[in-house]
């Protein structure tokens, strides 16, 4: 009989979610003939009823390592510890349904979980770890705010995906003679605002590590127009604040969802700059989930299959409780307490601000 393996993916979709099937697929079937199966939307998959999981064979997962998303699905509502029902009176309610969880995969026979996610998917492993679940963890975050690894895959393509929406606002700003600002993605770490600015050539960078005062911003437009510039580019990530104020959300009530939902910090900036009283036109571009779509680079494509082939190895070596992690140049296995236990900032006295502050790009303070 063969041994079964269950592959889930959580949280927001990423480019390289689907090499990371597929190297998991090929490195056991082909060598140690194991079945593998994926949870369809998660960890949702097994918790349904029926049952929605479906056999990953090698010729089904032939060629995605190209295509964006996950072939199996995810989903950032649900899973085994907040899991929503409705009440009588049409209320919502989240109830923990960790154990159930764990006698549906004993009773499908299931001797490996492979749970492929960020932060709060990790959290998540940890904890059905701890109630003696056999789990590996994989990192996948195009935000980048996993500690413990070097990066997660999908960070690479989102920064280009960034970096070309900067290079196309620069022509349309000088065009107009305008303020362009584009807001990015990133949730509480500014890594995909910070690199595409640098890479696109943006004059202000606002991240979330540091707060930003307007007049600081105000000033590096006033030097740039002295300059005999009249158009300028700013990158803000979407977890960017003011010195005087919070991050820009809204509050969720959608049962078993994430709570806070980030977005709108370019559009108060515009207000913000013209409060302050900047003549120049403004435009705002919020390139939102673009950022997770389509073909994952090959830099993604890469470290996705390393890091399928390595979790593979881990279930063999049944190294439960780890995840796999990008220590350059070479995957390593961490525990997954150690990528969980901080989040993944900005230095501030790293390479990469030094060299945002060398080129004049202003970030706010």
């Amino acid at each position: 009989m063969k041994k079964r393996l269950l592959i889930a993916t959580g949280g927001g979709d990423c480019p390289g979610l689907n090499a990371v099937i597929r190297a998991i697929v090929k490195r056991a079937s082909f060598e140690h003939n194991w079945e593998v199966l994926g949870s369809i939307d998660a960890f949702n998959g097994i918790l349904k009823d029926p049952m929605h999981i479906i056999e990953l064979t090698p010729e089904k997962v032939a060629g995605i390592h190209i295509q964006g998303g996950t072939i199996i699905g995810t989903t950032n509502k649900g899973g085994p510890f907040n899991w929503p029902i409705k009440n009588p009176d049409g209320t919502w309610t989240t109830v923990d349904r960790s154990q159930d969880f764990l006698d549906r995969l004993r009773y499908q026979n299931i001797e490996a979980l492979i749970n492929v996610g960020g932060d709060g998917s990790q959290r998540i492993s940890q904890q059905l770890f701890e109630l003696g679940c056999p789990v590996i963890g994989v990192p996948k975050t195009i935000d980048n705010d996993l500690s413990a690894t070097d990066f997660t895959f999908g960070f690479q393509t989102a920064v280009d995906i960034a970096t070309d929406a900067v290079d196309k606002l620069v022509t349309t700003a000088a065009s107009h003679h305008r303020i362009l600002i584009l807001e990015v993605m990133g949730r509480f770490a500014g890594w995909i605002a910070l690199h595409s600015a640098i890479a696109g050539g943006a004059e202000v960078c606002l991240i979330p590590e540091i707060s930003y005062n307007i007049k600081n911003i105000m000033q590096a437009i006033n030097e740039r127009i002295d300059r005999g510039h009249d158009f300028a580019n700013i990158v803000i990530a979407e977890g960017a604040r003011p010195v005087d104020g919070d991050m820009t959300f809204v509050e969720s009530d959608e049962p078993g969802a994430m709570k806070i939902k980030l977005g709108g910090a370019g559009l108060r900036l515009a207000q913000e700059l013209k409060n302050a009283g900047c003549t120049i036109d403004i435009r705002v571009t919020i390139l939102g989930h673009l950022q997770r779509g389509g073909t994952p680079n090959a830099f993604d494509r890469i470290l996705a299959s390393q890091f399928g082939v390595k979790a593979f190895e881990l279930v063999l070596q049944e190294k439960w409780g780890s995840m796999v992690a990008y220590r350059h140049p070479n995957i390593v296995a961490v525990p997954i307490t150690e990528a969980i236990e901080k989040y993944n900032y900005i230095d501030l006295n790293s390479d990469l601000v030094a060299t945002a502050r060398g080129l004049g790009i202003s970030l706010g303070d």
